[in-house]
């Protein structure tokens, strides 16, 4: 069955999934140029993540999408096993929202343009000012009621197992008094690690745990890291048991 599957990559999934990325791509682009920012900055790259689950015949499992109420707009954290976390969470959060996401995405042909086309925010590392400019954005997207997904580890894990979670994103909602959403995501680790990127994908089923939100008590730096602290707890409980028990992270002021 795996040399199936990989033939059925090379054959079907991956040249029809670059064709949708850059459909997506331009659709996203022209959309949000001629005004429609708030329809085509979510719908397009959520059709585009469910396409490309159900492309490469991965099954997904979702479980605590009644936890968020309509209207709300909330500060969402996850954990971030592997490159399929994007699709499965753009495609199955079922929730308008922008990504917090690296600077060198904008590289990347085609998404990278949509992305900022669709005011994703790019998180700028290459200087105090730039940081700056990031959160400014994020925190307007967030005044202007929609939701914000963070991965708040940084990066992909390299084993499966959570790393620590850093106080940029728990900072912003302690700010704006909104309420956090942990999400765990369990199977992305398994169809491709961090350390196979650009190679055959296995298949394994999804998973997408929403969690009860977390809702601001107080305000200031005891607020933020109880919220940082309870998030990550959330996200580690319903970790799959061969990543919870190695994982001994914590939360951390960095």
């Amino acid at each position: 069955m795996k040399y199936l599957y990989r033939i059925y990559q090379t054959l079907v999934a991956v040249p029809i999934g670059i064709v949708i990325t850059i459909l997506t791509a331009l659709v996203t682009i022209i959309g949000c140029l001629l005004g429609g920012g708030h329809f085509f900055g979510y719908y397009p790259g959520r059709a585009w993540a469910w396409l490309m689950l159900k492309l490469f015949l991965l099954p997904v499992k979702v479980e605590g999408r009644h936890h968020l109420e309509k209207g709300q707009s909330y500060v969402c954290v996850a954990n971030h096993q592997g490159a399929f976390d994007i699709f499965l969470i753009y495609g199955h959060l079922n929730r308008n929202f922008r990504w917090m996401m690296k600077e060198g995405i904008r590289r990347i042909p085609f998404v990278g343009m949509a992305c900022q086309a669709s005011k994703q925010i790019f998180i700028d590392k290459r200087g105090p000012k730039r940081i700056q400019a990031s959160y400014n954005m994020a925190r307007r997207i967030l005044q202007g009621g929609m939701s914000l997904v963070v991965f708040p580890e940084g990066s992909r894990s390299f084993t499966g197992d959570m790393t620590d979670f850093h106080r940029g994103a728990f900072m912003l909602a302690d700010e704006l008094q909104l309420p956090v959403v942990p999400i765990t995501i369990n199977g992305s680790f398994d169809v491709m690690p961090r350390t196979r990127d650009w190679h055959w994908a296995n298949w394994h089923p999804l998973s997408l745990t929403i969690h009860t939100p977390i809702y601001p008590v107080g305000q200031g730096p005891d607020n933020v890291r109880t919220t940082m602290i309870d998030s990550y707890k959330a996200v580690h409980s319903a970790l799959d048991e061969r990543y919870r028990q190695h994982s001994d992270a914590t939360a951390t002021d960095a």
